[in-house]
């Protein structure tokens, strides 16, 4: 008997351990963001430090990719609407890199060991990325918009101007500049900028 009582417990423990992948609560308030995941805001400024990307801009993007889910894939393509033909894209996490260019990242920055659905290594990730992206385009890193257009559509993309023909985008992207607007003033207000 104290074997099974042993098994029940070791796997109780085991799956306590397993990672919370749920959006925080509150995805429109930052301070509501931070106090309810404190890692967050400790690796989003581990990468302002880093980097120089403010966490506004950071929580705008990673709000807009992936509303703050570790896990979160693109949904899933079907052929005559049932037939599953795989996932939109292979972006994952929560900043939704894809395969390539998370491997780019793995190699020159972040290690084999990197993961997409851990937050520390997500915000390192859009840090490394954003400052390929100042480096190849000028954009600064503090410009949310335009980051967001160079990250969506690639910077090769972005540099062609592949988004001025999206009205869809051009939307989005001021609703990410307002939201790191917004992100802002909040954690100011709160004490933590």
């Amino acid at each position: 008997m104290s074997r099974i009582l042993l098994a029940f417990l070791l796997m109780a423990a085991l799956v306590s351990c397993g990672r919370n992948y749920s959006a925080p609560r509150d995805l429109d308030n930052a301070c509501s963001i931070t106090d309810e995941r404190p890692k967050y805001l400790r690796a989003m400024q581990a990468t302002e430090r880093k980097w120089g990307v403010p966490v506004p801009v950071q929580m705008a993007i990673i709000y807009q990719e992936s509303k703050f889910i570790g896990n979160n894939r693109t949904p899933m393509k079907y052929v005559l609407g049932i037939i599953p033909m795989g996932r939109q894209s292979s972006a994952y996490g929560y900043a939704q890199a894809l395969d390539g260019t998370w491997e780019e990242y793995q190699k020159e920055e972040g290690g084999r060991s990197s993961k997409r659905d851990k937050i520390q290594h997500a915000t390192d990730f859009m840090g490394w990325y954003m400052t390929q992206t100042t480096k190849e385009t000028g954009v600064p890193v503090t410009d949310a918009k335009n980051q967001y257009l160079a990250y969506h559509e690639g910077r090769a993309g972005y540099k062609r101007g592949s988004h001025n023909s999206k009205a869809w985008l051009l939307r989005v992207s001021d609703e990410v500049q307002a939201r790191a607007i917004n992100y802002d003033i909040q954690l100011r207000s709160c004490g933590k900028r």
